[in-house]
Protein backbone atom coordinates (compact mmCIF):
# COMPACT_ATOMS: atom_id res chain seq x y z
CA UNK A 1 0.00 0.00 0.00
CA UNK A 2 1.03 3.17 -0.53
CA UNK A 3 1.86 5.99 1.87
CA UNK A 4 -0.35 9.11 1.78
CA UNK A 5 2.09 11.28 1.49
CA UNK A 6 3.92 9.59 -1.68
CA UNK A 7 1.45 11.26 -4.43
CA UNK A 8 -0.66 14.13 -4.58
CA UNK A 9 -2.94 15.19 -7.09
CA UNK A 10 -3.28 19.08 -7.86
CA UNK A 11 -4.89 21.11 -10.49
CA UNK A 12 -1.50 21.43 -12.14
CA UNK A 13 -0.04 17.73 -12.20
CA UNK A 14 0.65 15.23 -9.33
CA UNK A 15 3.08 16.01 -6.51
CA UNK A 16 5.72 13.04 -5.85
CA UNK A 17 7.65 12.38 -2.53
CA UNK A 18 10.54 10.06 -2.96
CA UNK A 19 13.96 9.14 -2.15
CA UNK A 20 17.11 9.24 -4.48
CA UNK A 21 19.32 6.79 -4.05
CA UNK A 22 22.64 8.32 -5.95
CA UNK A 23 25.86 6.03 -7.17
CA UNK A 24 23.88 3.38 -7.63
CA UNK A 25 24.41 0.46 -10.01
CA UNK A 26 21.65 0.94 -12.51
CA UNK A 27 19.16 3.58 -12.66
CA UNK A 28 15.73 2.00 -11.16
CA UNK A 29 12.32 2.50 -9.01
CA UNK A 30 11.56 0.24 -6.33
CA UNK A 31 8.62 0.40 -4.12
CA UNK A 32 9.50 0.19 -0.09
CA UNK A 33 7.15 -0.12 2.27
CA UNK A 34 4.98 2.05 0.56
CA UNK A 35 7.40 4.71 -0.38
CA UNK A 36 8.98 5.12 -3.92
CA UNK A 37 12.69 4.80 -4.53
CA UNK A 38 14.74 5.66 -7.22
CA UNK A 39 17.98 4.62 -7.96
CA UNK A 40 20.64 6.71 -10.24
CA UNK A 41 23.88 5.77 -10.95
CA UNK A 42 24.91 9.61 -11.20
CA UNK A 43 26.99 10.81 -8.50
CA UNK A 44 25.26 13.69 -6.46
CA UNK A 45 28.22 16.50 -7.50
CA UNK A 46 27.41 19.50 -9.36
CA UNK A 47 23.53 18.68 -9.82
CA UNK A 48 24.18 15.18 -11.89
CA UNK A 49 21.90 13.00 -9.95
CA UNK A 50 19.08 15.44 -10.13
CA UNK A 51 19.47 16.01 -13.55
CA UNK A 52 19.39 12.38 -13.88
CA UNK A 53 16.32 11.66 -12.19
CA UNK A 54 14.65 14.14 -14.21
CA UNK A 55 15.42 12.50 -17.54
CA UNK A 56 14.68 8.48 -16.05
CA UNK A 57 11.26 10.06 -15.15
CA UNK A 58 10.69 11.55 -18.24
CA UNK A 59 11.25 8.81 -20.20
CA UNK A 60 9.61 6.03 -18.02
CA UNK A 61 6.52 8.46 -18.08
CA UNK A 62 7.26 9.26 -21.48
CA UNK A 63 6.56 13.86 -21.16
CA UNK A 64 9.26 16.21 -21.17
CA UNK A 65 11.68 17.09 -18.79
CA UNK A 66 10.58 20.30 -18.85
CA UNK A 67 7.38 19.18 -17.25
CA UNK A 68 9.60 17.73 -14.39
CA UNK A 69 10.49 20.53 -11.82
CA UNK A 70 11.77 19.67 -7.95
CA UNK A 71 9.72 21.43 -5.35
CA UNK A 72 11.76 20.56 -2.58
CA UNK A 73 14.94 18.87 -1.88
CA UNK A 74 17.11 19.70 -4.21
CA UNK A 75 20.34 19.36 -1.91
CA UNK A 76 18.83 16.01 0.00
CA UNK A 77 17.80 12.82 -0.97
CA UNK A 78 14.62 13.08 0.10
CA UNK A 79 12.53 15.00 -3.04
CA UNK A 80 9.19 16.54 -3.47
CA UNK A 81 8.58 16.75 -7.47
CA UNK A 82 5.60 18.25 -9.42
CA UNK A 83 5.12 16.07 -12.73
CA UNK A 84 2.82 18.63 -15.13
CA UNK A 85 -0.35 17.04 -16.82
CA UNK A 86 -0.29 13.92 -15.02
CA UNK A 87 -2.41 12.03 -12.49
CA UNK A 88 -1.41 9.67 -10.53
CA UNK A 89 -3.45 6.44 -11.73
CA UNK A 90 -1.03 7.41 -14.87
CA UNK A 91 2.00 7.18 -12.66
CA UNK A 92 1.04 4.56 -11.27
CA UNK A 93 0.45 2.61 -14.50
CA UNK A 94 4.08 3.58 -15.16
CA UNK A 95 5.51 2.58 -11.62
CA UNK A 96 3.57 -0.78 -10.41
CA UNK A 97 3.85 -1.44 -6.88
CA UNK A 98 6.18 -4.55 -6.33
CA UNK A 99 8.05 -3.83 -9.85
CA UNK A 100 11.05 -2.93 -10.59
CA UNK A 101 11.55 -0.54 -13.03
Amino acid sequence: MINKETLENTNEGLIIRLKIIPNSSRNEAVWENGALKIKITAQPIENKANKALVEFLSKKLKTAKSNIKILKGELNKEKTLLIYGIGEDDFLLTFTLGDKI
